[in-house]
């Protein structure tokens, strides 16, 4: 935990020693701000705070602070989701018993956020027991402190990393997450812009942010000081503009923090006209890229190259821009590192 929090820099990030169970590690949470044992990481008491689970890792900040606001105001809110199968009592005997109406039951979900002295009054109170076999820091305030949390239904993405298989359920999640914003940069050429704005309508057709910029000021050179500032993990550049300037994105992008936690997207668009020299036959351009994205995936850049046939014939043009955009859309989507350098025709 202190690698990760010096990894990220978390400078307002505190930790402090667990316990053998949920409620002594939480506990020992809440006593960081009051107890002089832990005071090498003594913090200011705050009013309200929250307790969240780390196999809850897609938590929003809408949820977190719908849940805090309702604390502040009634002294213990949590999160709650619809029951998904109908819960069931067994005898002794291991036959049914009876059933609970699922619509009048609710999943107790995470966060949950309290008046700080109300929860810290609670675990003051509450038995060994509670200790070593309690779960639900609800029930500890309303059997202790007579306070009646205030439940809010949390979205679907609340769901426990419980099982191996949740993890491909969350990676699925993540990379869908991912692959939502696109930042596209063209250069002035007239076929170029037509690329972009045409990619940009058939990728929110896929329900994706995407914006268009083209090169600065009427010039080749593309808007690299632009490409900081974005909050995307996927970038494409449409044009056939040196390597050189390439480069200077992908300079650009590891100098920033868009790479720290996640791997970013850089795909390459060249442009195929009738009258240009064949593609194929520049035999340093495919191994130049294979270079550049040898290079970049060390720097968690993920750099794919596409190659699209331009011309006057307009169904034929619209096929390749169909192609396009679905290989872009899989490539943002699946992050598949083994497919970086390639160049791929569409």
């Amino acid at each position: 935990m202190k690698s990760i929090i010096q990894k990220y820099n978390h400078e307002k990030t505190q930790w402090c020693v667990g316990g053998l169970t949920r409620h002594r590690s939480i506990f020992n949470g809440l006593s960081v701000f009051v107890d002089d044992k832990f005071m090498e990481c003594h913090l200011t008491k705050p009013k309200v705070v929250i307790i969240h689970d780390a196999v809850r890792p897609f938590v929003n900040e809408d949820i977190l602070l719908k849940i805090a606001t309702a604390a502040n105001d009634h002294g213990a809110a949590g999160a709650i989701r619809p029951l998904v199968s109908t819960v069931i009592a067994t005898n002794s005997e291991h036959f049914l018993d009876h059933s609970l109406e699922r619509s009048k039951y609710r999943a107790s979900e995470m966060p949950q956020a309290f008046l700080f002295d109300t929860i810290y009054k609670a675990y003051q109170k509450c038995t060994e027991y509670d200790f070593e076999y309690g779960t639900e820091c609800l029930h500890l305030v309303l059997s202790y402190c007579n306070t009646q949390a205030k439940l809010i239904e949390g979205p679907p993405t609340l769901w426990k990393v419980t099982y191996k298989q949740d993890l491909f359920a969350a990676e699925s999640l993540i990379k869908e997450t991912l692959s939502q914003n696109v930042y596209v940069i063209t250069d002035v050429d007239q076929e170029a812009l037509q690329l972009g704005h045409c990619l940009k309508k058939m990728l929110m057709t896929q329900h994706m942010d995407v914006e268009v910029i083209s090169a600065e000021y009427g010039k080749k050179k593309l808007c690299i000081p632009h490409v900081s500032s974005q909050e995307s993990y996927n970038i494409i550049i449409i044009g056939n503009t040196d390597l050189q300037e390439k480069q200077e994105v992908i300079d650009v992008i590891a100098n920033s923090s868009m790479t720290l936690l996640y791997p970013m997207v850089l795909i390459l668009v060249y442009i195929s006209l009738p009258e240009s020299t064949p593609f194929s036959k520049k035999l340093d351009e495919p191994s130049a890229i294979r270079r550049l994205a040898k290079e970049a995936k060390h720097r968690n850049i993920l750099v794919y190259g596409l190659l699209v046939n331009y011309t006057k014939d307009s169904e034929e043009l619209n096929e390749s821009l169909e192609n396009m955009c679905f290989i872009s859309k899989s490539l943002m989507k699946d992050r598949n590192s083994a497919l970086t350098g390639q160049l791929l025709v569409v």
